[in-house]
């Protein structure tokens, strides 16, 4: 029999969230990014877009500032259309999208810096 193999949703990701939508916010990618849902995101500095987490940038994106709650496709423009979870959330450790290249020490920091937020990353059950 085949099998079938399904991407992430939402509920695979967002395990808990504060009610009335406080969690998220409605946000900017910058332009160039396909980034997908769990993609842990920075915001550059000189814009306030959002950018994919890059723990060796110097633009503001190399610390974290949340994690997208959708896929997003910003190959041809800026999308205004991004759910960031941004705040008073735990999110599934499995469904988290890190950079490829990301050190256990880089990952410890971006964890930190969500938790500061208050957004735990946590294994689910």
């Amino acid at each position: 029999m085949p099998s079938v193999t399904q991407p992430n949703n939402l509920g695979d990701l967002l395990k808990y969230e504060a009610p009335n939508l406080y969690s998220r916010e409605q946000d900017t990618v910058a332009a160039t990014q396909v980034l997908a849902l769990g993609t842990v995101v920075g915001r550059e500095t000189a814009t306030a877009k959002l950018k994919a987490l890059d723990p060796a940038a110097t633009d503001g994106s190399e610390a974290a500032v949340g994690v997208l709650g959708n896929d997003i496709d910003a190959t041809l423009a800026d999308r205004t259309d991004a759910i960031l979870i941004a705040r008073h959330a735990i999110v599934a450790r499995g469904a988290v999208v890190w950079p490829t290249d990301i050190t256990a020490p880089q990952q410890a920091v971006a964890i930190a810096q969500l938790a500061a937020l208050g957004i735990l990353v946590r294994d689910s059950a």
